[in-house]
């Protein structure tokens, strides 16, 4: 297992441990909101009674007293209506909305009430109580505290889901810029070390020139090639951490150019072909998406176990202005559910691998050049296909016969 999937294997367990936390923090809530329920509808049950015989107890001190202790006490507000359904009292609701100033006459507020009645009648069933040999309709609600506490549990996964969230999105912010750091003080040190050794090999192969008259040697020339490529990938590592300098080119010619030198140093089993319009152009740095070119054919000769074929469609959408570079090998194919992995540091079916260039193919497309890339399709045993999608320059004149 790789580091990307031990990482991503960990989260999942925190996540689910985060869920199983905040389940059993609302199955505890709810157990205390069911206890205040029964409680609640005892209390109501008790004030209707006092209710009931407050008229006839009216002139007893010690009933008043009891009495007044209940009404005190009632944490719900209630509403009492007649059998017509007209508001006739009510006790525990805001005294402000009894009534309003309007010019100089002080007006009933019904409208206050009859939407407090709605949302009674919405949470518990009406009771009926006889006052007095008429009969009234009792309507409660919910007192704030059971509301808040109703809803506490959901706020508190939703503060701390958001608190978690922020950590997480800084931290993660933070390792990034830190492994940032170290890849680009990696790569400029890289670039820096090979700075020597390319010279003094060019100064050999020159020696070795004059001192041997071999200017149109073949081997020569296929070692100067090889010095000129390690030029260009100590300028690949220079770059990294810097912003590439972005020129119009033509992409066709581009990755031919690529094709052509990678072709040679490629078993000759493989069947390389390149197809598609050879005048759409893009904004590249070419050392670097030589880099991209090279990981994803290096991808693609590894792929293929013997003998294969490895081709590349560059097609314009004109419009949406963009360019989509398909390279699509007949290798051994990746799994669907593999399509996002194969892009994570680390990540490698071969056992000598490091599992870094689609990785890094990622990182240059993307922050570099502003493009996309991804596994368009693939299938086990019969191939792979990547696609990368670059913005069009469409600074290019079609030529006319």
């Amino acid at each position: 297992m790789n580091p990307y999937q031990k990482k991503r294997r960990w989260k999942f367990l925190l996540l689910i441990f985060a869920i199983l936390i905040g389940i059993a923090s609302i199955f505890y809530t709810d157990s205390f909101v069911k206890k205040m329920e029964r409680e609640e509808a005892t209390q109501f049950q008790l004030w209707l009674k006092v209710t009931e015989r407050s008229m006839f107890l009216m002139d007893n001190d010690n009933y008043t007293g009891i009495m007044e202790a209940v009404r005190e006490n009632m944490k719900m507000p209630v509403i009492l209506t007649d059998t017509t359904g007209r508001i006739t009292s009510s006790t525990g609701l805001d005294s402000t909305k009894t009534m309003y100033a309007d010019n100089t006459k002080l007006t009933y507020d019904s409208l206050y009430f009859v939407r407090q009645l709605a949302i009674m009648k919405r949470q518990h069933p009406p009771v009926t109580v006889a006052i007095l040999g008429d009969k009234y309709n009792a309507y409660y609600k919910d007192s704030f505290i059971l509301t808040q506490l109703r809803f506490f549990p959901y706020i508190q996964m939703g503060v701390i889901f958001l608190f978690l969230l922020t950590a997480y999105t800084a931290f993660s912010s933070a390792r990034k810029d830190e492994q940032d750091q170290v890849w680009v003080g990696l790569a400029k040190e890289t670039a820096h070390q090979l700075g020597t050794p390319i010279s003094s090999l060019m100064a050999w192969v020159e020696l070795m020139k004059s001192k041997f008259d071999a200017e149109d040697d073949p081997l020569i020339a296929e070692m100067e090639n090889d010095i000129k490529r390690l030029e260009v990938i100590a300028d690949r590592f220079s770059k990294i951490g810097s912003k590439p300098i972005l020129e119009d080119h033509v992409v066709f010619t581009v990755v031919a150019n690529f094709i052509a030198y990678f072709r040679l140093r490629t078993s000759d089993k493989v069947v390389f072909s390149i197809t598609g319009d050879e005048q759409v152009r893009a904004l590249l740095n070419v050392p670097l998406f030589d880099w991209v070119t090279e990981n994803l054919l290096k991808n693609a000769a590894n792929a293929i176990d013997n003998a294969g074929t490895i081709s590349v469609n560059i097609i314009e959408n004109l419009a949406k202005e963009q360019v989509f570079i398909d390279v699509t090998d007949s290798g051994r194919g990746i799994p669907r559910s593999k399509f996002d992995a194969v892009f994570q540091p680390g990540f490698t079916t071969r056992k000598r691998g490091w599992g870094l260039g689609l990785s890094l193919t990622r990182r240059i497309v993307e922050n570099y050049h502003s493009g996309e890339i991804f596994v368009k399709d693939s299938e086990i045993g019969k191939g792979t296909t990547f696609r990368i999608i670059l913005k069009s320059s469409l600074t290019y004149e079609p030529t006319t016969a």
